[in-house]
């Protein structure tokens, strides 16, 4: 889908509601009772059980139905049905000034792990039993968070004052919802079926050593109370279905390619035919990677397609703008002191909001309607016409941003940080895809080098935002190709990391495309992972840099793979 300009695009964001909810009340929901049951009790009791006040008591539980089957080769390997809930309880000691939860300085900065007291609780719903297992994780993370508070107090007795000298919590009003998602219907017989008869199609090429064809159906809904008031019941569904497939060269490089298909629906996945498609074109791809000489560094312009420029964006500028970072006496702080300034071009500009449920027609995953920390999702406005404004923020305050825009974001089993939701670049400065390579050849011509990269997928990597370590990002390039200036096809390439620092790479950013483009995946930090997304077009660099990837010593099989006998 194209759009010409940003109002178009803002225009095809939009929020509607999830189709399937349970018509369960919130007073007939013996999970929600027995939480605020157990939630009453425990703050009365242990408020000031201690030297130490209990100032603040949540719960977290997480009530999931699953579906997946996978399959290889034409066979069935994996088929599975479950449902489990898992509970977790963040419990305060102190103030929100300075709580159990501050960050430890110095050498034993091990303290600052984000892992929280969780559990598994029953499926049934019992009351007695749901009950006890919810007094049993309080009593052991009031009992962790009293000891953790007499560390931080040490630590905090003996180390410098810190820069940035803001509280530990903020306030959060005691919102109420209930709507619980319920677990979509999933022709079981016809994707299992469909993928293995899928799966069939790698059996042909004996260059393909390894593949495989997913179905995974989740429905989460998460219960959270808190002592502010808040009871929330909201559920998410995630369908996805996937395939890879693998391969070795002959110089020992590892090689892959992989589809994903996201919804919250069952019946927005393609048609069989249509994945069908899509397969043959990547083993195609695939082929053609495995044929290609590995590639040598590179610097020069680049041209980031739209999809892969959503992870760019993710990975490079999201986690610096994540608030926890901008105060932590470990982080590199990268833009922490740069609001108001410009760190991209004045044409771009980038929010993050978890309140969309869609971009167009296409599902994002990274939609919530509350925080995992009560707060409603909100729209928090990054850089504007290439001007830093904010960032996302917990309910951990920093300098200038006391209150949380509804980030706070983990799994279960961390604590909660500042997480991106729905990453969103607009630009301002768009042209067709078919002229943003014209211009990129013209770019290749001026700057003396015989080709381009147009990179198509990226695989992720990694961007170091921690202070004694440079602050740099690498980012695998598993799919692109090199475009040369006097018109010879392009050529695949494989074996590159796209390399640099933030502040430059952003400064090389000369035009982008109209093909605003969805990336959904989940995310990987210090509180866990998470759905995300990121929306993005395609972008024009004058200069970046590459670098050779890390690669295996191991050959590729000696024989054929047996399926390829004849």
């Amino acid at each position: 889908m194209k759009f010409k300009n940003t109002k178009q695009l803002l225009l095809s964001l939009f929020l509607v509601c999830p189709v399937a909810v349970a018509a369960q009340s919130a007073e007939a929901d013996p999970l929600l009772t027995a939480l605020k049951t157990e939630l009453a009790r425990s703050i009365t009791g242990l408020i000031n059980a201690e030297p130490s006040p209990l100032y603040y008591l949540g719960y977290e539980a997480y009530d999931k139905t699953s579906y997946s089957v996978s399959a290889r080769l034409g066979s069935v390997y994996t088929e599975d049905s479950r449902r489990s809930r898992q509970l977790d309880v963040d419990a305060r000691v102190g103030a929100m000034s300075l709580d159990n939860t501050h960050e430890f300085k110095g050498g034993n900065s091990s303290g600052n792990s984000k892992r929280q007291e969780a559990f598994t609780l029953p499926v049934e719903d019992d009351a007695a039993a749901l009950r006890a297992e919810i007094w049993t994780l309080t009593d052991r993370a009031y009992k962790a968070a009293q000891d953790q508070y007499a560390k931080v107090k040490m630590n905090k007795s003996v180390t410098a004052d810190e820069e940035d000298k803001s509280d530990d919590f903020s306030l959060s009003g005691a919102s109420v919802l209930y709507e619980k998602a319920s677990f979509p219907a999933v022709d079981k017989a016809k994707f299992r079926a469909m993928v293995r008869r899928l799966s069939e199609k790698f059996k042909a090429h004996d260059f393909i050593y390894s593949s495989y064809v997913n179905l995974m159906a989740d429905t989460v809904n998460r219960y959270m109370v808190n002592s502010e008031g808040a009871s929330i019941v909201t559920g998410n569904t995630y369908v996805r279905f996937m395939y890879s497939l693998y391969t070795r060269t002959p110089d020992g490089m590892d090689l892959s390619r992989v589809k994903i298909y996201d919804s919250d629906t069952p019946g927005e996945i393609p048609g069989e035919a249509v994945i069908a498609g899509d397969m043959e074109k990547s083993i195609a791809e695939l082929k053609a990677l495995r044929a290609a000489p590995p590639e040598q560094p590179y610097s020069g312009p680049v041209l980031l397609e739209s999809r892969a420029a959503g992870v760019f964006f993710h990975e490079i500028l999201g986690h610096r703008m994540e608030g926890h970072r901008q105060k932590s006496e470990d982080s590199g702080q990268t833009f922490a002191k740069k609001v108001g300034q410009p760190i991209m071009p004045a044409f771009l500009s980038v929010y993050d909001d978890p309140s969309l449920y869609r971009y167009g027609g296409q599902f994002l995953r990274g939609f919530y309607r509350f925080d995992d920390e009560a707060v409603p999702a909100q729209k928090a406005v990054l850089v504007e016409n290439g001007v830093l404004k904010g960032f996302l923020m917990s309910r951990s305050p920093i300098k200038n941003f006391p209150v949380s825009n509804g980030h706070g974001r983990r799994s279960e089993g961390r604590g909660a940080v500042a997480r991106m939701g729905n990453l969103i670049v607009a630009s301002s400065k768009t042209v067709s895809y078919p002229e943003l390579r014209r211009v990129f050849i013209e770019e290749v011509k001026k700057a003396g080098k015989p080709y381009g990269l147009v990179v198509s997928d990226i695989a992720g990597g990694f961007t170091i935002t921690d202070r004694y370590l440079p602050q740099s990002f690498s980012v695998s390039v598993t799919m692109g190709y090199k475009v040369y200036a006097d018109g010879r096809p392009d050529e695949p390439l494989r074996g590159l990391n796209l390399i640099g620092t933030p502040l430059q790479t952003f400064s090389r950013i000369l035009l982008t495309g109209d093909d605003y483009g969805v990336f959904n995946g989940s995310c990987g930090a210090e509180s866990g992972f998470v759905p995300v997304s990121a929306v993005s077009p395609s972008l024009l660099f004058s200069e970046v840099e590459t670098e050779k990837v890390q690669k295996s010593n191991d050959k590729p099989p000696v024989l054929k793979p047996p399926f390829t006998d004849k």
